[in-house]
């Protein structure tokens, strides 16, 4: 099958995967995540980290990633190394923030922070990786001041560069943005008066937007990555996938490390179905998305999401050969197959039961990276 695209994933939250879930949002930042990645100063713990996330999200069957990093520069160009390393299909973003945001974790000035990020830039661009781009990372707008998201915005649109940043992830969220920018008309406005909502833009969560922003999103061609792990896991709310999907707005799937725990888009599959489901119980009127969708939007959709449908998210003649080789009776699987079962009966299986003991190989641009000599995840103990 094509290979898993994650549109949303923090690659320096991978060590608290798992934790901190008894927090919503804005206390689960300060208290478990802002520490965390302030770690990540220090160049050798971070690069034993994205060592760790890149193998386990190639093990999971995700083929292309759109990372978030940290505020570091020199540990962002080495997540940029090892996702090459590995040869997985990436973008990879260095995170903005200059306000609201601690003092041990925050970028100093306006000009260092577009100096570092255009610096990241140009040697991601510079190094000519085969499969790994750059991606403009404002964090939200709540830790960007406007002046720093106009000089992003300019910087994408300059260089013609892809964007990823949150939207509306919490009613908390939204009611500090309305706040911090009164002259906004919503909190997609602020983007948009930066110049950072493009065909190229992808959107973290978008699950309180209205239906003005819903259609300024389909007429600017940007994306929504919807993350239905988080969602419920920091107790954010519920994203309506099947009413943006029938609106013709592109929505990938994100794991959304570590808001969401698992690193594995089959659990991001199977939560996107749950959290439709939960829909129809309020709503009987409302048609929930299949196995069908969840499949779509973790492969095509995803391509579609980060304008990257032309290389990759389907078997089409003339794209790249990004693909998993599953196995539903490998040692140790969780599925059970029966003489009834049809093709897509046994997909559908995979997508509820499956894990990465059914993924066998993974292939990025028709190589087997799972074979590549790579150095190790976890070194010997001296």
């Amino acid at each position: 099958m094509p290979g898993l695209i994650d549109t949303h994933i923090h690659a320096p939250q991978y060590p608290n995967a798992g934790k901190g879930l008894d927090h919503g949002l804005l206390d689960w930042l300060n208290k478990y995540t802002f520490p965390t990645e302030a770690k990540f100063q220090e160049l050798e713990f971070a690069k034993s980290a994205y060592r760790k996330i890149v193998r386990r999200t190639l093990e999971n069957g995700t083929t292309t990633a759109s990372y978030y990093g940290t505020i570091h520069l020199e540990a962002c160009l080495s997540l940029c190394d090892i996702v090459a390393e590995h040869g997985q299909r990436a973008l990879v973003g260095k995170v903005n923030m200059n306000a609201n945001s601690p003092e041990y974790y925050i970028e100093e000035s306006v000009d260092k922070s577009v100096s570092e990020t255009k610096k990241f830039v140009d040697e991601v661009l510079q190094k000519k990786y085969p499969r790994v781009l750059p991606i403009i990372t404002p964090r939200f707008a709540i830790s960007c001041s406007q002046q720093l998201m106009d000089a992003l915005g300019l910087l994408a649109i300059e260089k013609d560069l892809h964007v990823q940043t949150h939207i509306s992830e919490t009613p908390d969220e939204c009611e500090i943005v309305s706040k911090l920018f009164p002259e906004c008309e919503d909190y997609l406005d602020v983007y948009d008066k930066a110049g950072l909502v493009r065909n190229k833009t992808v959107l973290g969560h978008g699950i309180y937007l209205s239906d003005k922003e819903r259609k300024k999103i389909k007429e600017k061609g940007a994306s929504i990555s919807h993350c239905p792990n988080s969602n419920l896991s920091i107790r954010s709310g519920i994203f309506n996938a099947s009413q943006c999907l029938s609106e013709g707005i592109k929505v990938g799937l994100g794991t959304d490390v570590s808001g969401g725990y698992s690193p594995s888009m089959l659990d991001a599959m199977r939560t996107a179905i749950h959290t439709s489901n939960m829909w129809t119980i309020n709503d009987r009127s409302h048609k929930p998305i299949t196995h069908r969708e969840a499949f779509m939007m973790a492969t095509y959709g995803g391509s579609q999401a980060l304008t990257i449908d032309h290389l990759v998210g389907n078997f089409e003649v003339g794209k790249e050969f990004d693909a998993l080789l599953i196995s539903l009776d490998c040692p140790g699987s969780q599925v059970d197959i029966f003489e009834d079962d049809t093709p897509e009966d046994l997909v559908q299986k995979f997508i509820f039961l499956g894990d990465n003991r059914n993924i066998q190989r993974v292939f990025v641009n028709g190589e087997d990276v799972l074979q590549r000599k790579t150095p190790d995840v976890c070194p010997p103990a001296k």
